[in-house]
């Protein structure tokens, strides 16, 4: 709602429902680059709690409607992301893109990441106060290592391991967001690729290649196993064919 306030300069309930919807279709409009599903969502929640705060049932009834999506989430094949790690002109960007599918890192997390977050004895991703307030470790790549090694020593980065224009503060998010939309328009790529792809991809490859969901469910810091259990309706591990128990009643 602070958003929105800055947005219109003034709060948003002295605005007209036209203002309004004006400004929830630029949220919509910006879901590529800028503003997710989940933010929209969230602004729509508080501007109705705003209205029924001051007893204005009618405006709140007059917001659109949230409906749950159940569509699943875009993966990445290993080529593709491959593909994307290396199309990239500047070193930066390729451990950048890297760095995020080989952690499962959050767009947040590694905008904010540390140079003294990567534990290269220990070979771990310290990732500090991420969603719901917590910390996690993820296990750091041996060619990630070497990848960041090359990326300190040629472009010196200053506390944050992605330093934004000024070489103090952090990457921003947008900046890392638009980055990686410019690189997949210069692949074959035809799907729709966020930072949050890489994060899908990741979890998916990790259960292909035999790693439990419970593992992958600390390793992406999910507060509940239901959230990691989509993985399996889009992951292509091999199951065992499904066959009648009636096969097996005479065997002997």
């Amino acid at each position: 709602m602070a958003k929105a306030a800055l947005y219109f300069n003034e709060c948003p309930s002295r605005k007209s429902d036209e203002r309004i919807n004006q400004y929830l279709l630029f949220l919509k409009e910006n879901q590529d680059c800028r503003y997710s599903y989940s933010y929209f969502k969230h602004t729509v929640y508080g501007l109705r709690l705003v209205f029924r705060l001051l007893g204005r049932e009618d405006r709140a009834i007059r917001l659109p409607l949230i409906r749950r999506v159940n569509s699943l989430p875009t993966v990445l094949s290993q080529q593709e992301c491959k593909l994307i790690f290396s199309t990239p002109k500047l070193l930066k960007h390729r451990v950048l893109f890297s760095l995020i599918y080989s952690g499962g890192l959050r767009l947040q997390e590694v905008s904010l990441l540390k140079q003294c977050d990567i534990d290269f004895d220990r070979m771990k991703i310290h990732i500090r106060n991420s969603k719901y307030g917590k910390d996690r470790l993820v296990p750091l790549s041996t060619l990630i290592k070497r990848g960041l090694i090359k990326y300190y020593q040629k472009c010196h980065p200053r506390i944050y391991v992605f330093n934004g224009r000024n070489g103090q503060g952090p990457l921003g998010k947008r900046a890392i967001q638009n980055r990686l939309l410019a690189t997949v328009r210069n692949t074959r790529i035809t799907k729709k690729v966020t930072v949050h792809t890489l994060r899908h991809s990741y979890a998916t490859h990790l259960l292909e290649q035999g790693l439990d969901l419970l593992t992958i469910k600390e390793l992406l810091g999910h507060q509940d196993i239901s959230t990691t259990m989509v993985y399996l309706q889009i992951s292509d591990r091999l199951r065992k064919a499904a066959f009648s128990p009636f096969d097996n009643l005479y065997i002997k």
